[in-house]
């Protein structure tokens, strides 16, 4: 059974000729899931290959999922489906409904021609670290959102550097790489003062930041906001045993923070908007009815995965900054 044809006066590149015939012997039927295809060194001998041009193939077909390689065996194929183009591993930190928002929006954009294995590091270094390493090689693109994690530029870099996509946060040690991103000490400060008319009619801002998760551009955005408009201000890590004081604007990047507040408003028969204000970050649906709605500022979810996406999909090499809004709610 012959599976590799060559035309060697096409045009049509010579690793690319070996892939087309290995998906032209999986769709008539020819290799089937756990054949052994031929090895490096028989194809480099019948065509007079360099195993350069070879190994580019299968490592394609590798990255793509349709093929696998056994250490000291050879490669077989793993998958007949043939139309996954393109196989992307996409690292998130965590599942919220936010980045729910975000992962359907990549899915969408993606198309149907592309697989994506989506993981979550839980902002945890060690796992941050296996599933790169895990990946490494298996994959046509790699989209990651490293957050915060120390050292995470150094897994991020044992990656095919013309394949990975940073997420939602960089940073000067991955600015060499093409990123979809916010600007949180911009955001934060820009929606602060489109909402300073309303932030004037109190008298204190606390941002609550317990700054395991959250981008430490947040409270420097939000202190450089208070320094600049004369802002009496505070910082605290925790609500936890705290008391609401009438005429205080809370800033709560962490929704389980919103919750303790507005559950504490409500032991001290406090009214939200009026005795105090709260402004959220991260838009959800159930802030524009929590409390008759709860301001927010917030990236545009929806965008970035579609960024992303198109980004990933054409090649592109950029750093886009994503755009932010502040909605005004009753809350403040």
């Amino acid at each position: 059974m012959k599976v590799i044809t060559i035309e060697n006066n096409s045009g049509i590149p010579k690793y690319k000729q070996i892939i087309f015939s290995i998906e032209k012997a999986i769709k008539n039927g020819l290799l089937k899931k756990d054949d052994k295809l031929p090895s490096i060194n028989k194809v480099c001998l019948e065509f007079s290959f360099s195993r350069d041009t070879v190994l580019q193939a299968y490592d394609e077909l590798k990255k793509r999922g349709i093929i696998y390689a056994i250490l000291g065996k050879g490669y077989y194929i793993k998958s007949t489906q043939v139309s996954i183009q393109q196989k992307i591993f996409l690292l998130f930190d965590e599942l919220n409904i936010f980045k729910e928002d975000l992962y359907n929006s990549i899915l969408f954009n993606i198309g149907k021609d592309a697989q994506v294995d989506i993981f979550f590091h839980h902002f945890n270094p060690t796992v941050f670290n296996k599933l790169v390493d895990d990946a490494n090689g298996n994959y046509t693109k790699y989209i990651i959102m490293p957050t915060n994690l120390p050292q995470a530029s150094s897994f991020i870099k044992t990656l095919p550097v013309n394949d990975v996509y940073i997420l939602d946060q960089t940073n000067e040690d991955l600015k060499s790489y093409p990123a979809v991103y916010q600007n949180f000490a911009k955001n934060i400060y820009e929606g602060l003062q489109k909402g300073k008319s309303k932030l004037k009619k109190y008298n204190k801002l606390i941002m609550i930041f317990p700054g395991f998760k959250e981008p430490v551009e947040m409270k420097i955005g939000f202190e450089k906001f208070c320094f600049d408009h004369s802002f009496a201000h505070e910082v605290i890590s925790t609500f936890k045993n705290r008391e609401i004081q009438k005429g205080e604007v809370y800033i709560i990047p962490n929704d389980r923070d919103l919750v303790s507040v507005i559950e504490k408003s409500k032991t001290q028969s406090l009214l939200l908007g009026k005795d105090f204000g709260v402004i959220s970050y991260n838009e959800t649906p159930l802030k524009k009815i929590v409390e008759n709605g709860i301001t927010t500022i917030s990236t545009n979810f929806e965008v970035m995965g579609k960024i992303v996406a198109q980004m990933a999909l054409s090649d592109k090499k950029e750093q886009i900054e994503n755009g932010f809004s502040l909605i005004s709610r009753s809350s403040l």
